[in-house]
């Protein structure tokens, strides 16, 4: 059994009877909780199509859900304790434990079993599976989506919560692994589609049918995203003119590129990917291997660029139909890790 209408109260009427010399019924009536036994969610990844670094300086950034998902699936256990099981290894703590003394990637799942179990003040545990078919590490929103998807599995098990409440939980559970961020990833894997990110206003919704294709090329190069922002961070103080006049530059890009969505124009869209990754370039975050895919992939396709941090990471390059298995044959002659996404339009979803 793995749900029991929803999180709705009923009263059942327990009878019980027994026949001898003599027949006597006894019954009662008992206050039932109906919840999830077990509860499963899934949410996106997500690509960085244009303004990564610019955006922690209040430009907006651009960013679009990708169908590679991330499937939880929680259970209640009867011992006391919380137990992670994933790719990349497994947690298994006794409950209530600080969050602070847990050295592990996978600590918002904890963080997150063991808030619903102290707020409904239950006796039990619980069990969590993950399933991911985002690359860890590479800048397509993997941790994000775990937690989206992790806050919507485990909250069922005790309540039912809207997108809102979930994303806000989400945010939570990032923030024990990733303490300054900014709520973008966690945003856009929670309601699919494409989505304006401006700093200070918050989130928009690009209402676009988009058709295309990204091939995503990992470089498979470590790289810590801290670092990274750190090293633009030094780039701006020691040439804020020149820092300046490439964020008016990235502004007013954006707000093309809004457009361009909007209306699929692809070829346009893969211009100001080009132009992008001019900006990229000065700021020094791309190395000799990310220039190469740029090059390879953008010959190939519409347009190229990093995403996210870089440093390493990954490539995308815009697609469609007529152009998709080309660019894919290019990057793998040299070898290079690739594949293709298209837009998740759906977000989060619980079964």
């Amino acid at each position: 059994m793995q749900r029991a209408w929803g999180n709705k109260r009923r009263i059942t009427k327990v009878c019980y009877k027994r026949r001898y010399h003599r027949r006597y019924e006894f019954c009662c009536w008992v206050w039932v909780d109906y919840f999830h036994l077990i509860s499963k969610a899934s949410a996106p990844g997500k690509a960085i199509l244009f303004g990564e670094h610019f955006v922690v300086y209040g430009i907006k950034a651009i960013l679009c859900a990708i169908n590679k998902r991330v499937t939880i699936t929680a259970e209640k256990i009867p011992e006391n304790k919380i137990l992670v099981k994933s790719k990349i290894g497994e947690l298994d703590l006794p409950l209530n434990k600080p969050i602070s003394e847990i050295n592990s990637p996978l600590k918002p799942f904890y963080y997150l079993a063991n808030k619903m179990i102290e707020k409904h003040k239950q006796n039990t545990g619980i069990k969590i599976i993950v399933e991911s078919e985002i690359p860890s590490g590479v800048g397509l929103g993997s941790s994000s989506a775990c937690c989206v998807a992790g806050a919507a599995a485990i909250s069922r098990l005790f309540e039912e919560s809207t997108k809102e409440k979930i994303l806000e939980m989400a945010i939570e559970a990032e923030r024990t692994i990733f303490q300054n961020t900014s709520g973008a990833d966690c945003t856009v894997c929670t309601f699919g589609g494409l989505m304006e990110y401006d700093k200070s206003k918050g989130f928009s919704q690009i209402q676009s049918k988009s058709n295309f294709h990204l091939v995503i090329a990992n470089s498979n190069i470590e790289h810590s995203t801290d670092e990274v922002v750190s090293k633009v961070r030094k780039f701006k103080e020691k040439n804020e003119k020149t820092f300046s006049d490439m964020c008016q530059k990235e502004s007013e890009l954006i707000n093309r590129v809004s457009t361009m969505l909007k209306n699929n124009d692809l070829e346009g869209l893969g211009k100001s990917m080009h132009e992008n990754e001019e900006y990229l370039e000065i700021l020094g975050i791309s190395n000799d291997k990310l220039r190469d895919m740029v090059k390879i992939a953008g010959e190939a396709s519409f347009g190229a660029k990093i995403t996210g941090a870089g440093g390493g990471g990954c490539i995308i390059s815009l697609t469609d139909e007529s152009n998709l298995e080309k660019t894919i044959l290019k990057l793998r002659e040299r070898n290079y890790d690739c594949f293709s996404v298209k837009i998740d339009f759906n977000g989060l979803n619980t079964f």
